[in-house]
C-alpha cells in the first residue's frame, strides 16, 4: 500500500481506539490486560490448550467425552483467569476468587476424564459426588458464558432447566411429567447428550482448528495481503475502496467467522479510504458490516455454526460448503452491486493506479500466503475430515511462511498464534456447552416437535408464514445470542417446523443460519453495524439501517432455497440449476437498482417500486414470474437509457 494511502489511513483513524471500539461492541474482547507472571501463566495455558488440540487432531482425538471433557477443563479456567466478574473489577491482576474457581471448573470437567472407566462401569447410576460434581461443573459454565458473552444465554439455559424440572407447571401444549435434579444432572453432564453434546463436540475439534489456522495464518500477515490484493484488483474500479471492502471483508471473514472483529480488522482499512472518496460516513460502515458479516456464511471455512450444521444433518462439512456457495455468492453480489450504483449516483471513481499495489509484484512477493486456503479447499474436495484438512493447513502455512522473510512465523509468532487461536475459541466453547443444556432438554423432554408443532398450528399449516416466524425468532434470538449459539438454539426449536412443511433438512438449517448472522445488522443490537459505525464516526441506527438495505438480498434469499431448494443443490440438475441462478442473479440487480434509486441515471419512486416487483418476480420461482421479472428489466433498461441519453444531451 502507497504512503499516501497510509497517511489518509492514520489521518483517519487518529482519534480511533480500536481497542475500546472492539470492546464496546465484542464482549469476547473485555479480557484482562495481565503483565509479570499472571500473563505468563495465561499464555502458557491457551499455548498447551492449542497444543492438545493442534496435537490430537494430528495424531488421534480421544475418547468423545474425554476430548469434550479436556477442552472445556481449559475453557472455563482461561475464561474465569481471563474475564472479570464485573466491569468494576480489577483488570490488571486475577483476584484469588477467580483463580479458585477457575482450578474448580477445570477439575469439574476433568472428573469425566479422570473417572471415565467408571462411569462407564455404572451407566445410569450417578453416585452422590457424580451429581455434586455435575451441579458445580453446570453451574460455573452458566458462571463462565455469563462473564464471556452475556447473561442472556445462561438465562435461557436457567429457564430450560427449570422447565426439565417443572414441567407440570408448564402449559398444556408443553407439559411433561417433570424430571428430578439427580436425572436432569445425570442426563446434562454424564453423557454426550447435554453439555458436553454435539455442540460441545464440534467445538473440541473442527471449530478450534479452524480458529487455530486463521490465527496462524494472521501472524503470517495475510490480513494485510487480502487488503493489498483487493486494492490491487478493485482499488482502480468505480467507487473502488467500497469494492474492496466487500472483497477482503468477505475473504477475511471466511476464515476468522467473527462479524465485530472482523470489522475492526478490515474496517480500519477501509472505512477510512471509503469516505476519502466521498461516501458517506454511515454508508462506508455499513458496507463493511455486511461484507465483515456475509462472512460467516461465505465458503470454503464459514462460521463455527457450518461445522455443527453438518454434525446435525450427518453428512460431510465439504457438502454443506458446497451447498453455501451459490446463496453466499448472491449476498456479496447485491452487495457489490449496489455499491457500485452508489458510486455511480454520487459520481465517485476509483483510487488512482500509481497509489495502488501492482498486482504481479504483489502476488509474486506473498502469493504463497494463498496456499493455505487453496490446500484447505483440496484436503476437503478430497475427502479428508475438517479436523485432517485444518491440522494440514495450519503445517502448510508454517512451511510457506518461511519463503518470505516478512512472513516468517519465528517462535515467537508461533505462540503468539496459539495464544489468540486459543483465546479466539473461548467464546464459542462456552457458548457450545451451554447451549447443549438446551439440547439436552429438547432430547429429555421432547420440547422441540412440541415447538414445531406449535409455530405450525399459530402459522396455519402454512409454508410462508411459519417462514416469518422463524425468521423473527432467530433475529429476536441473535440480539442476545452469538450466532452458533443463535443457530443451535434456533435449529433445535424452529427448524423441525419447516421439516414438517416439506423444506428440505439443508434448506432450512441454512435459513436459520442466515436470520441468526442477520442479527448483527438489524437494529437495535446490531453489533456490527455499530462497530462499523464507531469507526466511520457515523450514527449507529442510520448505519444500521443501511446496513439493513444492502443485506436486503441476504433477508430475500434463504425464502428462494426454501421454495426452491436447488439453489443449495438439493435435487441438483444442471440445466434447472442454472436457469435458477441466472434468474436470481438478474432478480439481485433488479433488487440493487430499487434499493439505491439509480441505474444508468436516477430513478423516480414509482421506477423504483417497479423494480422491486420485478426482481421478486425473479426470485421467485416459476416460468411465469420469470418471464414477467424479465420483462420489467428490459423495460427498465430502455426507458432509462433514453434519460441517460436526454440528459447528457441537455448537459452537453
Amino acid at each position: 500500500m502507497s504512503d499516501i494511502l497510509e497517511g489518509k489511513i492514520a489521518e483517519e483513524n487518529q482519534t480511533i481506539d480500536l481497542d475500546d471500539l472492539r470492546k464496546k461492541f465484542d464482549t469476547e474482547a473485555r479480557y484482562r490486560e495481565l503483565g509479570d507472571w499472571q500473563g505468563m501463566l495465561i499464555t502458557i495455558l491457551a499455548v498447551s490448550m492449542s497444543a492438545f488440540h493442534f496435537y490430537t487432531s494430528g495424531f488421534g482425538l480421544l475418547l468423545a467425552l474425554q476430548q469434550r471433557a479436556v477442552h472445556l477443563a481449559f475453557v472455563m479456567s482461561l475464561v474465569f483467569l481471563l474475564y472479570p466478574a464485573r466491569q468494576s473489577s480489577p483488570k490488571d491482576k486475577i483476584p484469588l476468587m477467580d483463580f479458585a474457581l477457575a482450578a474448580v471448573a477445570a477439575y469439574s470437567a476433568l472428573y469425566l476424564m479422570i473417572n471415565f472407566n467408571e462411569l462407564v462401569n455404572r451407566a445410569g447410576l450417578p453416585t452422590q459426588m457424580d451429581i455434586v460434581m455435575g451441579f458445580i461443573c453446570i453451574l460455573l459454565l452458566l458462571e463462565a458464558t455469563r462473564r464471556v458473552s452475556s447473561p442472556i444465554l445462561p438465562c435461557i439455559a436457567i429457564f430450560f432447566l427449570i422447565y426439565c424440572f417443572y414441567g407440570r407447571a408448564f402449559p398444556e401444549l408443553f407439559q411433561h411429567r417433570g424430571f428430578s435434579i439427580k436425572r436432569i444432572i445425570n442426563h446434562m453432564y454424564l453423557g454426550t447428550e447435554g453439555v458436553f453434546g454435539i455442540p460441545l463436540g464440534v467445538s473440541a475439534t473442527f471449530v478450534f482448528m479452524f480458529i487455530l489456522f486463521g490465527s496462524v495464518l494472521e501472524q503470517t500477515g495475510l490480513g494485510k495481503f487480502i487488503i493489498d490484493l483487493a486494492m490491487a484488483l478493485a482499488g482502480h474500479s468505480t467507487g473502488g475502496p467500497a469494492k474492496v471492502a466487500v472483497l477482503s471483508s468477505g475473504l477475511m471473514g471466511s476464515i476468522s467467522g467473527s462479524s465485530v472483529a472482523n470489522v475492526c480488522t478490515t474496517g480500519m482499512f477501509t472505512i477510512p479510504l471509503m469516505k476519502s472518496v466521498g461516501y458517506q460516513s454511515h454508508f462506508a460502515g455499513a458496507v463493511e458490516a455486511v461484507a465483515s458479516t456475509g462472512g460467516q456464511i461465505m465458503p470454503p471455512v464459514m462460521g463455527a455454526a457450518a461445522f455443527i450444521m453438518a454434525q446435525f444433518l450427518g453428512i460431510p462439512y465439504i457438502h454443506v460448503a458446497l451447498a453455501a456457495i451459490v446463496p453466499a455468492l448472491l449476498y456479496y453480489f447485491a452487495v457489490m452491486i449496489q455499491v457500485h450504483l452508489e458510486a455511480n449516483r454520487l459520481g465517485l471513481k476509483g483510487l488512482p493506479k500509481e497509489q495502488l499495489p501492482k498486482l504481479a509484484p504483489l502476488l509474486k512477493e506473498k502469493g504463497l500466503l494463498l496456499l493455505p486456503i487453496i490446500g484447505i479447499i483440496y484436503f476437503l474436495i478430497a475427502g479428508y475430515t475438517p479436523l485432517k484438512a485444518a491440522f494440514n493447513g495450519i503445517l502448510i502455512s508454517i512451511a510457506v511462511s518461511y519463503f518470505n522473510r516478512e512472513t516468517w512465523l519465528t517462535p515467537k509468532k508461533l505462540a503468539a498464534a496459539f495464544e489468540n487461536g486459543a483465546r479466539g475459541a473461548i467464546g464459542v466453547a462456552c457458548a457450545c456447552a451451554t447451549v447443549g443444556i438446551i439440547v439436552g432438554t429438547a432430547t429429555l423432554t421432547g420440547l422441540g416437535l412440541r415447538i414445531a408443532s406449535a409455530v405450525v398450528a399459530i402459522a396455519g399449516g402454512k409454508l410462508l408464514p411459519t417462514l416469518l416466524l422463524t425468521m423473527v425468532a432467530c433475529i429476536l434470538l441473535g440480539a442476545g445470542l452469538p450466532t452458533t449459539a443463535n443457530f443451535i438454539v434456533t435449529s433445535t426449536m424452529c427448524a423441525p417446523a419447516l421439516f414438517q412443511l416439506g423444506v428440505a433438512p439443508i434448506a432450512a438449517y441454512m435459513f436459520v443460519l442466515y436470520f441468526g448472522i442477520a442479527a448483527d445488522l438489524s437494529p437495535p443490537v446490531a453489533l456490527a453495524a455499530y462497530a462499523g459505525a464507531g469507526i466511520a464516526g457515523a450514527d449507529p441506527f442510520k448505519t444500521g439501517a443501511t446496513a439493513i438495505k444492502l443485506a436486503l438480498a441476504g433477508f430475500l434469499v434463504p425464502y428462494i432455497y426454501a421454495y426452491n431448494p436447488i439453489l443449495v443443490l438439493v435435487n441438483f440438475t444442471l440445466g434447472r440449476f442454472a436457469m435458477s441462478v441466472g434468474t436470481a442473479v438478474l432478480g439481485v440487480f433488479l433488487l440493487g437498482m430499487s434499493t439505491v434509486g439509480f441505474y444508468k441515471c436516477s430513478m423516480n419512486p414509482v421506477f423504483r417500486i417497479v423494480a422491486l416487483s420485478g426482481a421478486l418476480c425473479l426470485l421467485i420461482p416459476g416460468i411465469y414470474s420469470d418471464l414477467a421479472g424479465l420483462s420489467v428489466l428490459v423495460v427498465l433498461h430502455v426507458l432509462q437509457a433514453a434519460k441517460a441519453k436526454r440528459l447528457n444531451a441537455s448537459a452537453a
